[in-house]
Formats: C-alpha cells, sequence, structure tokens
C-alpha cells in the first residue's frame, strides 16, 4: 500500500491530479490517497508526475509518496469511515 498527500494550489492541476488518483486508489481524506500498490502501479504514478505535473508546480506545492509495506499494513489504525471500509461483508 502507498499513501499519497498533496497539497497543489492551482485549482486546475489540483482537480487533474485528484482524477487521476482516483483511478488507483481511493480518497481517505480530501487531499490524500490510499493505493494498492504494485511496482507497476507506482511507476505509472510517479511517471505521470514526473511528466505531466511537476513541471507546473511552484515552490508552494507538494507530493508525498508515503510506502507502506505488507508486513507492516496490519499496523495501520482506522477509525470512522475508513475503518468501515476495510471491514468485509458478506451478502447471502
Amino acid at each position: 500500500m502507498i499513501v499519497v498527500s498533496y497539497d497543489i494550489h492551482n485549482d486546475k492541476i489540483r482537480t487533474k491530479f485528484s482524477r487521476f488518483l482516483k483511478k488507483y486508489g481511493r480518497r481517505i481524506q480530501y487531499s490524500v490517497f490510499e493505493i494498492k500498490n504494485s511496482t507497476r502501479i507506482i511507476s505509472i504514478i510517479t511517471r505521470e508526475i514526473d511528466e505531466k505535473y511537476s513541471p507546473a508546480f511552484t515552490w508552494a506545492d507538494s507530493i508525498l509518496i508515503i510506502p507502506i509495506s505488507p508486513a507492516d499494513s496490519w499496523k495501520v489504525i482506522r477509525y470512522g469511515q475508513p475503518a468501515m471500509e476495510e471491514e468485509e461483508i458478506l451478502f447471502l
């Protein structure tokens, strides 16, 4: 899993970036996404940032990509809506 957090001041770029991230993961807060990762997904995301978004950044913009290893993913503590989204539901 990776967590992607961003602070982009340009509304148009920020909106495009959030739509881009929605293709790969789910929003857990306004500017934070949780993405089930693979090497391929990470390379797609970083390539897109490098080629499309990074050239338009100002000194005030930032993106953080935080990897969480599978061995440590069980240590993530969730409360509220994120906790409910992790529960498995069985329909009979």
